[in-house]
């Protein structure tokens, strides 16, 4: 028997918007071992490629794994970045990416690939020079191809969602003059292509990637033309980029933290020098701007979005659910005539476009008012009407745990004196299947049991009505 040599692969960022779809791609080739290094590993549970891949727990920001993560590897994906984590970005970001050379240095790493952003003459978004900076940290540890592309435009991207949702939203639109500044996206499909073909070129230092040329005002426009949507746009003589990335904050999913740092880069022209990319790539054509607004609708109907771009974990710190004394809890079960599996695809199916089950404009007033102070909100929806994984958002919650016929663990992600979670099981039954529905809060302080006890009458009403209609929800799907 002949021993084939696998190529070691390592993609950090595995579980976000591009890595969750380059990973399984790059795992499908015979010759190749692919690694992943995530946070938590639960994140990638429930992914049909998550079996073929070798999964490493670290952590960027500490250290943590990587010498174990870089172990014989030869090529490296560097695919994170903290800019959705609000202030102090860019340290995070510069540290992170110093630390992780360093490591892959010491593995004896023979190249790492980059996914950065297209830098314009005069750098003067905080968020692309930090890009660029980490692109040179990398090349200054190891030989490195950095992609610097502009918008990536994809179902469930952070672009292509805010565009969606300004434009469906939006009948007039009252923009700042550079909005007819050009910019130059590129289709997902083009970016994994890049990305998955590099690793059969020799490091090429930085490349630009990027299709066609247009402004954001076309970019609206192609949108609305391929929705049948009449929309007007108007120019205003002054509109500070912060101010507008809150206005982006309030009237679409993507948070102010993530919102800023996209709208910066539109206030100078941002367009590709893309020569290099089509002599070191010339089997890659880039879809134009209206074929890739055209696919993202299409996996959108179809309810095929791959990854979306809240699913990162973030920054901010994990919580686990734990049964300590100081958690309260309230439990509610129902007796439902269904088998396990319609019980859970009630309960599974709760959030975005279908809403909550029961009183359904308190949910809404609520992520109106998380919203307002700061919090996500209910307008990240879900990134499939009917599948979850865990680490996924969901309106303002994250996917915990999931255990398809029997358990859904949801922690808060809205603003809070304290730590929430909500939690469906289903217990097989004599008759029929048990529905134990838990809300568990462990307060921060006295303001953190003031709240719980303060808003539990309100609460109590909703949790019991939610229950039932998940009972008969699952009762007439059955």
């Amino acid at each position: 028997m002949i021993a084939h040599h696998l190529k070691k692969v390592l993609v950090t960022g595995a579980t976000g918007y591009v890595g969750g779809r380059l990973t399984p791609r790059l795992a499908a080739a015979p010759d190749r071992l692919v690694r992943a290094l995530v946070r938590d590993p639960r994140r990638l549970a429930g992914r049909s490629w998550a079996k073929g891949v070798e999964v490493v727990r670290g952590d960027l920001s500490t250290g943590e794994g990587l010498a174990e993560a870089l172990s014989g590897v030869e090529t490296a994906y560097y695919l994170v970045h903290s800019m959705g984590g609000g202030p102090g970005f860019v340290a995070r970001d510069r540290e992170a990416a110093r630390r992780f050379g360093a490591a892959a240095r010491a593995a004896g790493v023979s190249r790492l690939i980059y996914l950065g952003g297209l830098l314009p003459p005069d750098a003067a978004s905080e968020h692309l020079a930090s890009r660029a900076e980490v692109g040179r940290l990398l090349a200054e540890a190891a030989p490195t191809t950095e992609f610097r592309a502009g918008p990536v435009v994809g179902s469930g991207s952070a672009s292509f969602e805010m565009v969606r949702y300004l434009t469906e939203r939006l009948p007039l639109m009252l923009a700042p003059a550079w909005i007819d500044h050009e910019v130059q996206p590129i289709a997902i499909r083009d970016v994994l292509s890049y990305l998955t073909l590099a690793l059969e070129r020799p490091p090429l230092g930085v490349v630009d990637i990027g299709a066609d040329r247009l402004t954001f005002r076309g970019m609206v426009e192609t949108y609305a033309e391929l929705r049948g949507l009449r929309r007007i746009i108007w120019t205003v003589p002054a509109l500070l980029p912060r101010l507008a990335a809150h206005w982006v904050g309030a009237v679409t999913p993507i948070p102010n933290a993530l919102a800023v740092p996209i709208i910066q880069g539109m206030v100078q022209p941002l367009v590709a020098d893309t020569r290099r990319a089509r002599e070191a790539f010339p089997e890659v054509t880039p879809i134009d701007y209206r074929t890739a607004v055209r696919l993202a609708l299409e996996r959108v109907a179809h309810g095929e979005v791959e990854t979306h771009w809240s699913g990162a974990l973030g920054h901010g710190p994990t919580v686990e659910l734990e049964d300590r004394e100081g958690l309260a809890r309230e439990t509610r079960s129902r007796l439902v005539k269904a088998t396990p599996e319609s019980v859970f695809r009630s309960f599974s199916g709760v959030g975005g476009d279908r809403g909550w089950p029961a009183w359904e404009w308190a949910w809404i007033l609520r992520g109106a008012l998380d919203h307002l102070v700061g919090g996500p909100g209910l307008r990240r929806g879900r990134r499939h009407p009917d599948e979850l994984l865990p680490g996924e958002a969901l309106d303002f919650w994250r996917v915990e745990d999931v255990q398809p016929p029997r358990l859904l663990r949801l922690r808060a992600e809205m603003r809070l004196p304290g730590r929430a979670w909500l939690e469906w099981v289903t217990i097989p039954e004599e008759g029929g299947t048990r529905l134990v529905q838990t809300a568990l809060f462990a307060p921060d302080g006295l303001s953190g049991t003031a709240y719980w006890y303060g808003l539990y009458p309100f609460h109590r009403f909703i949790f019991s009505a939610m229950v039932d209609a998940l009972a008969l929800r699952a009762e007439r799907g059955a």
